[in-house]
């Protein structure tokens, strides 16, 4: 036991109340690298480094994969022992901190059957389960829920914002046999409800009845024509009519230039196209509705939840601009427990970190400031030599006229002299 609070290793942990199929911190440095398998499906698929980043709670345990190389693919992952969820709930947790600021990349986990080869693992590669956060520009800022069944991806219809700020972030997905999910962030529910009403995994239960037609004669027309409405005598007027103030210029040459025409002028008498005036309908029956039937189709299924081969945990990403750090993976069939584990992990280090952010901001804010100041000195020494160098050349004027001056004086008084 004193090994799992030193060392985080892929396992399995039963007891009375809860199972913990797969629990990942990077507490034992460069051993993760023994339990994660790269794959080598691309040649070119970008490097994890083990970090806690530029800023942390804690320099130990906020230790976590992060990308490294921009505009790269990233595939690895970890595999555990196999187990289905059937009959109970399961819990897929993480965190995630985009402290590179992302402007597009992924940053959400995929759980495969155990089949699957992880050193073949590639985006096409058949997953049971896609969760977490996704990002792209200004318009996608997501968080995906996306499920397997019967091998077919179906993502679901709510749109679920995440995170985009800089700082980690705790993300929890609970699917439960009852047929319902949650999803939280922050320990926080976002999202719930249930698998059949989010998801098009089944054929509608109900269908519009194909032998129903709107019977003739049904007039769904709230509103019509005015019959004894008449357009006025003086309505019709010409949307644009020739510009009475103006005048053929004086050089117009109707032999070169073709006979003159005034511009064309909006008519203030425009009334625009008639319409006779709307009343209510008389025959009016309101909107008709095509009635349903069941679906022949549906038939529900209360296995949606289910998954049998559970057994890898992956991470297949892109990313524009890298640096998002993954950790504190959790798979588990315990709510309450994934909670505790969320609150000892995450939350014991959120707080230290937003600080450690706060002040180095604080830092870079103070430079920035020095800097500015710095280079409006500058500039202002700058004009303030200017405007000297601009007196200098004012004094020497002034001085060289002076001489003239005296010059025009002395040789006034020596042609006196002289007379």
């Amino acid at each position: 036991m004193q090994v799992f609070t030193v060392v985080s290793l892929v396992f399995a942990v039963c007891s009375v109340h809860a199972t913990v199929y797969f629990r990942e911190e990077f507490l034992d440095g460069d051993e993760w690298r023994s339990r994660w398998v790269d794959s080598k499906h691309k040649s070119d698929y970008g490097e994890f480094k083990l970090t806690a980043g530029n800023f942390y709670g804690d320099a130990e345990k906020d230790k976590g994969l992060q990308t490294s190389q921009d505009a790269r693919f990233y595939a690895t992952s970890a595999r555990f022992e196999p187990f289905s969820n059937e009959g109970k709930s399961l819990v897929v947790q993480f965190t995630v901190k985009h402290e590179q600021k992302i402007d597009c990349g992924g940053g959400y986990v995929k759980v495969f059957p155990t089949d699957m080869d992880q050193a073949d693992m590639h985006g096409d590669s058949t997953y049971y389960i896609m969760f977490g956060p996704d990002i792209c520009g200004y318009s996608t800022k997501k968080v995906h829920v996306i499920f397997n069944y019967k091998g077919k991806n179906h993502l679901i219809k709510k749109e679920i914002k995440c995170k985009d700020d800089e700082l980690s972030h705790l993300y929890t997905l609970i699917l439960n046999p009852d047929q319902t999910y949650e999803v939280k962030i922050d320990n926080e529910k976002v999202e719930s409800g249930t698998l059949e009403e989010d998801w098009d995994f089944l054929p509608s239960k109900k269908i519009k009845d194909p032998e129903a037609k709107k019977p003739d004669g049904w007039d769904d027309r709230a509103k019509i024509d005015d019959p004894e409405d008449t357009k006025p005598e003086d309505w019709d007027k010409p949307e644009n009519i020739p510009d009475p103030d103006a005048k053929k210029p004086d050089d117009w040459d109707e032999d070169m230039d073709g006979e003159w025409e005034p511009p064309m002028i909006p008519n203030p008498e425009y009334k625009g196209e008639w319409k006779p005036k709307q009343i209510d309908n008389p025959d009016y029956k309101g909107a008709w509705v095509h009635p349903e039937i069941d679906n022949p189709e549906y038939s529900p299924d209360a296995n949606i939840y289910k998954f049998d081969r559970i057994g890898v945990l992956g991470l297949d990403l892109w990313q524009v601009k890298s640096g998002t750090i993954s950790d504190n993976f959790l798979i588990s069939d315990d709510v309450k427990e994934a909670e505790e584990i969320g609150n000892e992990t995450w939350g014991a280090t959120k707080e230290p970190e937003k600080k450690m952010k706060q002040e180095q901001d604080d830092i870079k804010r103070k430079e920035e400031e020095e800097r500015n100041k710095a280079q409006e000195t500058e500039e202002a020494e700058e004009e303030d030599e200017e405007e000297d160098d601009g007196e200098d050349e004012e004094e020497d004027e002034d001085a060289k006229d002076e001489e003239e001056e005296l010059s025009e004086s002395d040789e006034a008084a020596k042609l006196k002299d002289e007379l």
